[in-house]
C-alpha cells in the first residue's frame, strides 16, 4: 500500500494530544542563555506529532561531515559523535511540555528540562522553567497537509533474520518529514563516563564498537507524498540527498493495531513495525495564529509604522 492510501484509508486520530499550535516542523532561529550569549547558527529541527517528537541538532555547514563514519579519521569521528538526534514521547501538562522514553544518539540527556511554550504567528517560544535559556522556533510546515506520527518498534532484515534497529519514529508534517532509527541494542559502556564523544575518542580503532555507536539515524527531509522526501539534514552524512523512506509497502495490521512496512534493499527484504500515534490525511498547518480581541484592528490602524519592514522569515 502506498503511504497516501494509508493516510486516506486508515485514519486514526490520537485520543490525547499536544495543542494544535504546537504540531508541525519547526526550525530554531536562536537560543539565548542566562549569561547573555546567543546562538543563531546551529541547525536545529523539531518535528512534532500529536504525542511524539523528533529532534535533530547539527553544526554549521562548514563543520558538517560529508562521509560515513567508516571513512572518518579520529578527529572526524569525534565530530560525528557530537551530533544530536532523538525521538521521544511528549506530554503537555500544566502549560509545560516534557519528554520521556524514546531513543537518542547521545547516551546522556543533554536537554533534561521541560519546556514552557507559547506561540504567536510563525514563532514558537520555548522557555526554560529555570530561566537558563529561551529559544525562538519558526514553523516551516506552513501548508495544510498530511500529519503522520508513528513510533518505530523494530526494523528487521527478513532475509538474514537480523534486527537492525529498535525504537525511533516517523513523522510527516505536510512537506517536511523526519525519521529516527534507534540502535539494535544498547551500547555496552565499560567506563562510567557517559559522554559519547569520549567513548568514541577512547575506542577510535574499535570498528565493532564504532559500528554499534553509529548504527543510529535521525534525518529530516523535504518533499511530498507523490515523489517522496529527500534528506536535507542527517546524523548520517552519506544520507544527504537520498530518499528518506520508501512510500510503498505499508500495511495496516488490524489484529495488533500496528503499521507494517515491507521494502527491499537490493536482494534483501526489510520489515518495519510501527505503533500508531496519529494518521491524518489533512492537518491545518499555518504560519498564523488567532488575534486577541481588538489586536487585529490595532495592527491595521498602525500599519504605516508597524508594517514598514514586515517580512516572512524562512
Amino acid at each position: 500500500m502506498h503511504i497516501k492510501d494509508l493516510l486516506e484509508q486508515h485514519i486514526k486520530i490520537a485520543d490525547k494530544t499536544v495543542p494544535d499550535w504546537m504540531i508541525g516542523c519547526f526550525k530554531r532561529r536562536s537560543i539565548s542563555f542566562a549569561n547573555g550569549q546567543t546562538d543563531t547558527k546551529t541547525h536545529v529541527f523539531w518535528l512534532q506529532g500529536r504525542n511524539l517528537t523528533i529532534d535533530l541538532r547539527l553544526p554549521i555547514e562548514a563543520e558538517m561531515l560529508t562521509k560515513s563514519w567508516d571513512k572518518c579519521n579520529e578527529k572526524e569521528l569525534y565530530q560525528l559523535a557530537n551530533y544530536e538526534g532523538w525521538s521521544a514521547d511528549s506530554t503537555w501538562q500544566k502549560e509545560q511540555l516534557s519528554w520521556s522514553g524514546g531513543t537518542s544518539f547521545q547516551v546522556h540527556n543533554r536537554w533534561p528540562e521541560p519546556a514552557i511554550l507559547s506561540r504567536v504567528g510563525d514563532c514558537m517560544i520555548e522557555a526554560s522553567p529555570y530561566e537558563s535559556y529561551i529559544e525562538d522556533w519558526r514553523i516551516t510546515s506552513r501548508k495544510a497537509g498530511a500529519l503522520l506520527s508513528l513510533e518505530l518498534i523494530t526494523e528487521e532484515n527478513l532475509t538474514t533474520g537480523e534486527i537492525r534497529h529498535q525504537g525511533g519514529a516517523l513523522i510527516i508534517n505536510s512537506e517536511w518529514a523526519g525519521l529516527v532509527l534507534g540502535r539494535a541494542s544498547e551500547l555496552s559502556l565499560i567506563e562510567q563516563n557517559n559522554i559519547l564523544r569520549e567513548h568514541v575518542k577512547n575506542s577510535a580503532t574499535d570498528k565493532d564498537f564504532l559500528a554499534q555507536v553509529f548504527n543510529f539515524e535521525t534525518s529530516v527531509a523535504k518533499g511530498n507524498l507523490i515523489t517522496g522526501f529527500d534528506v536535507q539534514f542527517s546524523t548520517q552524512p552519506e544520507r544527504i540527498g537520498e530518499s528518506l523512506f520508501s512510500l510503498e509497502g505499508f500495511e495496516f495490521d488490524d489484529e495488533k493495531n500496528e503499521i507494517i512496512q515491507l521494502f527491499n534493499e537490493g536482494d534483501q527484504t526489510i520489515k518495519r513495525r510501527f505503533l500508531i500515534d496519529t494518521i491524518e490525511p489533512s492537518f491545518a498547518y499555518s504560519g498564523k495564529t488567532a488575534w486577541h480581541n481588538s489586536a487585529e484592528q490595532w495592527f491595521d490602524n498602525e500599519q504605516e509604522t508597524i508594517g514598514r519592514y514586515l517580512e516572512k522569515l524562512t
